[in-house]
């Protein structure tokens, strides 16, 4: 019981201040990252492979792992190249260790020392290239040092995350992806090896609550008062991830301020996300505690182009329908799904009463807005199935998905409001006259966002 109350006072500290040390995987839950830091000597090339598995990659390994087996698929995987000529490595060391993850899930850590022969007698041109379980996403950084021997070559001489120890919140945005160098090297002084980049440790709110919450849900002590702290951190965590980017709040904006939308259909948006996202989050779970073959990043990827396609396809529809309903207009033929009253008569109204789109439009833009579950609530739910707390994790993924739900419903119903207001104000002929429009803009917006979304998903 007193450990718990120190986690509570810990936990509100950090929602307090703001920040505190970063997450141990920044890049994700799901990453794969790897570092790889040459050292040329005139007889031989050593190579030390770091490689930094977080805690659901972890999750799906067999047990135990076997070091000297894994250190044998990375050796397998590197190609270094002295004049062309490809050597031959052998394997030095291996060693694994699981540090402790969020949700106290366990990551894993493989370092492999491999070596080579080489002579480096004169100038000699050095490739290197790893390709280590190269469709994963994660940061992968190569470093070269020379002992004896001087490096000509733009390679970093010092490893920016102390070999997958930290990670430079600065870079995140632009996460290092280096998998091939080539470097000169010649009789010389050598080439000592730089020091680390200075870590930012400070972290937002988002990251903060992020942190506490999954420091709860490995607590030992399951005690009423961390339990209830952490469905209200669900809430709060489930809300502010609704209020990032993505979503569908975009489409919904588009929907319910061009397309004549009601506080129904708000409701309706959000409620479909949130049940997507919700049951995305049980199914992959359950998907990924039982398989080991299924790459959780890949998946997330493939639901990102899913989602992208739903929201091009919603566009077109959009599209398509405005444009026969102004074909319909201009030929004075009363559109077939209209109010029953247009521009055509003079009631006074100071704004188009435009077409109802229908429901199952209304529920597609709820679905691709949902469709890519959280990396953060799988690894809540996974943590505590791994401590033998499955119905504790579903209760907190409901919870989190209250969260969503109430944000993006307050989202529309806001969204609604304004729309009303402005139409009150749009009194004259020229803002009447862009109104026309609106269908259209409508449409092309949400058109472009679901390409934009495909092909980020497609670049990975």
């Amino acid at each position: 019981m007193r450990r718990a109350a120190v986690v509570v006072v810990l936990c509100g500290l950090g929602l307090l201040l703001g920040s505190g040390v970063s997450a141990a995987h920044p890049l994700g839950n799901f990453s794969v990252n790897h570092s790889d830091v040459l050292q040329v000597h005139p007889d031989r090339l050593d190579v030390r492979s770091v490689v930094d598995l977080a805690e659901i990659p972890t999750l799906q390994e067999p047990k135990p792992v076997d070091a000297a087996a894994k250190c044998a698929d990375v050796r397998s995987s590197l190609d270094a190249r002295v004049d062309g000529d490809r050597l031959d490595f052998t394997t030095k060391s291996a060693e694994v260790t699981h540090p402790a993850g969020q949700a106290d899930l366990a990551t894993t850590r493989l370092v492999c020392e491999f070596s080579a022969p080489v002579a480096v007698d004169g100038k000699v041109a050095i490739t290197f290239a790893d390709t280590y379980l190269d469709d994963r996403m994660g940061w992968r950084e190569i470093v070269a040092t020379g002992t004896g021997v001087a490096l000509s070559g733009d390679v970093p001489t010092g490893s920016a995350t102390d070999e997958l120890r930290q990670y430079p919140q600065d870079l995140l945005s632009t996460p290092m992806d280096v998998r091939s160098v080539s470097v000169g090297a010649e009789p010389g002084a050598g080439t000592a090896a730089t020091g680390a980049t200075p870590i930012r440790t400070g972290v937002g709110f988002i990251d903060s609550t992020t942190a506490a919450f999954t420091g709860l849900i490995g607590s030992r002590d399951l005690t009423p008062m961390v339990g209830v702290l952490a469905v209200l951190l669900a809430l709060v965590l489930g809300a502010s991830h609704a209020a990032l980017p993505g979503h569908g709040k975009t489409l919904m904006a588009a929907y319910l301020a061009g397309r004549r939308g009601t506080s129904r259909d708000a409701v309706l948006v959000g409620a479909t996300v949130t049940f997507t996202h919700t049951a995305g989050v049980l199914v992959l779970g359950l998907l990924l505690s039982v398989s080991s073959a299924l790459a959780g990043d890949v998946v997330l990827r493939w639901l990102g182009m899913a989602s992208g396609l739903l929201v091009a396809v919603i566009g077109g529809a959009l599209l398509v329908s405005a444009l026969r309903r102004r074909k319909a207009a201009r030929s004075g033929v009363e559109p077939e799904h209209g109010h029953g009253h247009g521009h055509g008569h003079g009631h006074g109204h100071g704004h188009s009463h435009g077409p109802r789109y229908g429901r199952a439009s209304l529920i597609g833009m709820g679905v691709a807005g949902g469709l890519v579950p959280s990396p953060s609530a799988l690894v809540v739910l996974l943590g505590a199935v791994a401590l033998g707390r499955t119905w504790f994790g579903v209760v907190l993924v409901f919870a989190y998905g209250a969260g969503m739900a109430a944000m993006l419903t307050l989202a529309g119903l806001l969204l609604i409001k304004v729309r009303d207001r402005l139409e009150n104000l749009a009194v004259t002929a020229r803002l009447r006259k862009l109104a026309d429009f609106t269908p259209f803009s409508t449409a092309a917006l949400v058109l472009v966002v679901g390409l934009g979304l495909t092909t980020r998903a497609l670049i990975g």
